[in-house]
């Protein structure tokens, strides 16, 4: 992707979505041994980074698509983010959500205004989607394998590379890789010398897999506490930008997740979903390298965490 492309995406949406700030953290930098600073995506419009690339893609609806509506699949932060993009433009949204999405999240997708159906898990919900999508003549709005969403997704690269210049190492949760892909783009079209690391669980590691065999592949299932990145598949468009530009994707486990949640709320005040921890917990466990003198900044992605969930993440795990 050019860098014309993307900054034109980031223009499109500016005005209607945070710049999000970049705060560094002395106890983490000290824990870490290098620079840490914090991306706060969590802050971000409803709450995570999805908003980007939702409303970058409903911006591209021809006024027949408008009308006729949009729709998409999502564990939560994309409903809600295209849900409040759909809203904003008037235009109808529906949203299939696993069954056992967050609570906190169905009520946030509905209240943003969106049509919402809960369906079996997140590989039988990406197919009921589409049956809803051709049933009703809708725009199906994917959630990472779509250009005009990473497009809007890069917005967040080109905004840490702004806001600090001489930043060595990116570190972004990865489900279907949106937001990694997005990041990896921005920092190759400004022709960046950053080393962009992507961030799975142990539980649902696609894009891991997929980088390893080459090709993007599918999950037969997924076991992680972190619901925004348990995608059942690595996107095709994701992968391939990932390969040729990122460093690659390390592995977390869920306690090392809850771990970072922990550090990150008792030491910056800072609430994350354990989607939006991974990167913390990453860096935490030495799995991501990093280069000597230069600062790394940790994508907080996503800040909706349920607190019923939460209270009891925080009590069984250590």
């Amino acid at each position: 992707m050019s860098l014309d492309r993307l900054q034109e995406a980031r223009v499109r949406i500016e005005n209607a979505i945070h710049r999000t700030p970049l705060l560094q953290s002395v106890t983490l930098t000290e824990l870490v041994g290098a620079p840490v600073h914090l991306k706060c995506e969590n802050l971000q419009k409803t709450g995570s980074f999805k908003v980007r690339g939702a409303l970058h893609r409903l911006l591209q609806l021809s006024e027949e698509e408008r009308a006729r509506g949009v729709s998409t699949i999502s564990a939560g932060n994309h409903a809600q983010a295209v849900a409040w993009a759909a809203t904003a433009a008037g235009v109808p949204s529906l949203v299939v959500m696993p069954k056992h999405a967050s609570p906190t999240k169905v009520r946030a997708s509905r209240g943003y205004g969106a049509e919402v159906i809960l369906h079996g898990d997140a590989a039988a919900a990406f197919v009921r989607v589409r049956e809803l999508t051709a049933e009703r003549g809708l725009t199906f709005v994917h959630p990472f394998d779509d250009e005009e969403v990473i497009a809007g997704h890069a917005s967040c690269g080109l905004e840490i590379v702004e806001q600090l210049p001489d930043v060595g190492t990116i570190v972004v949760p990865v489900g279907g890789g949106g937001l990694s892909s997005g990041i990896a783009a921005a920092v190759a079209a400004l022709g960046a010398e950053v080393d962009v690391w992507g961030v799975e669980p142990e539980g649902a590691p696609a894009m891991h897999r997929s980088l390893d065999e080459g090709r993007a592949v599918h999950l037969e299932s997924v076991d992680t506490i972190a619901d925004g990145l348990a995608a059942p598949m690595a996107g095709v468009l994701n992968h391939a930008l990932l390969a040729a530009h990122a460093k690659g994707v390390v592995l977390v486990s869920d306690d090392e997740i809850v771990r970072a949640m922990k550090l990150l709320l008792e030491r910056t005040k800072l609430l994350v979903e354990p989607a939006g921890a991974a990167g913390m917990a990453a860096l935490l466990a030495g799995r991501v390298p990093f280069r000597p003198g230069r600062p790394v900044v940790v994508v907080l992605s996503g800040g909706n965490a349920d607190l019923v969930r939460l209270a009891s993440l925080f009590s069984e795990r250590t």
